[in-house]
């Protein structure tokens, strides 16, 4: 397997790595990660022929998991995810899963990315069709078995707002606010979605439950 966004459109690693306010594409540095942190880890991989994409936001030590904001921004992103994933079936409107992913952002006094979206995904890295994250979007189109691509929703506890680094790469949110995000590569089938990048048994992270909630913190921080 080759990491397929090592030299894409100039990203020099092969891992995004985005904390904090870091909305997503971050460029792994010599920063260290603290107690208290949360941390979005992208990884894609190029395996015979096809790119494969998922990410997910960790717990980083037992502050992060003692935080309420931090849980609250952290588990309504991967909730967001696993609503959308529900509606994914042969006719689908790829508008529809922004009006679900909102809603739920919404519900938790959360808001969504704008600018980045769910994209297609096979033996090209990024290809049609777009699957925005918001609610009442213009996207055309409807899934298809065969199609494949991502849903990928970006949560931030403040504002929806976004800014680039110099690096051209980086983007943070313009308050500072942190953010979290998950992400599937999903294939449309006959009659329903095949999570392509599913988790498994000992796969790390995994739900946390919210500061107060029976539960074992120690068992989802990295």
């Amino acid at each position: 397997s080759y990491p397929s966004p090592l030299n894409y459109v100039h990203f020099p690693k092969s891992v995004c790595t985005s904390p904090n306010e870091v909305i997503c594409h971050g460029i792994p540095d010599q920063r260290v990660l603290l107690d208290g942190d949360i941390i979005n880890l992208d990884v894609t991989l190029y395996h015979g022929g096809y790119h494969g994409d998922l990410n997910e936001t960790y717990y980083v030590g037992d502050k992060a998991l003692a935080d309420p904001d931090a849980v609250r921004v952290v588990e309504t992103s991967r909730e967001c995810l696993e609503k959308a994933i529900e509606l994914v079936k042969p006719g689908m409107l790829f508008r529809d899963p922004g009006n679900v992913i909102e809603k739920h952002a919404k519900s938790r006094d959360c808001s969504v990315i704008k600018t980045y979206c769910g994209h297609g995904i096979n033996t090209l890295f990024h290809a049609a069709p777009n699957v925005p994250h918001y609610a009442k979007n213009k996207a055309v189109g409807a899934a298809k078995p065969g199609m494949c691509f991502t849903i990928e929703p970006m949560i931030s506890l403040g504002s929806y707002k976004d800014k680039t680094w110099p690096d051209d790469w980086t983007s943070v949110t313009v308050d500072g606010s942190r953010t979290a995000q998950f992400e599937h590569t999903l294939l449309v089938t006959e009659d329903g979605v095949e999570v392509l990048t599913a988790r498994q048994s000992d796969s790390p992270g995994g739900p946390a439950p919210m500061p107060g909630e029976n539960g074992q913190h120690e068992q989802n921080g990295v």
